[in-house]
């Protein structure tokens, strides 16, 4: 089973998210506790399930409408891990520090915080 969170603050304007099998499993709302420029005080995040076969179709899906700069979506599966960054995924072996480390330092180039570059490894 995939696992993942959207930050719904991190979608585009006027973009959708149609048709996708995702049960979702929690809804919460936070401030988190580092910003970046742009970004609100507060967010709602959706934690999900969806078949690891469709992991690759969410990857692809969030990459085109995640909002630009300093945005990115984790998803993960007992194998790997999926970060997605607008229009840029990084897939890794679940464990791989090195996948990881590409995709944090992808993050930090994008100016995210560091405290939010702590996804699931």
């Amino acid at each position: 089973m995939l696992e993942g969170t959207l930050i719904m603050e991190s979608l585009r304007v006027g973009t959708r998210l149609d048709n996708l099998t995702l049960t979702t499993r929690r809804i919460s709302r936070y401030r988190p506790g580092s910003l970046a420029p742009g970004q609100p005080e507060i967010w709602t995040a959706i934690d999900f399930e969806a078949a690891d076969a469709d992991a690759d179709e969410l990857a692809r899906v969030f990459a085109v409408v995640l909002d630009e700069p300093g945005w990115y979506a984790n998803l993960q599966s007992a194998a790997e891990s999926f970060i997605v960054f607008p229009g840029r995924v990084f897939r890794y072996p679940r464990g791989d520090a090195g996948g990881r480390g590409h995709a944090q330092a992808y993050g930090r180039r994008l100016a995210i915080p560091e405290p939010q570059l702590d996804w699931t490894v």
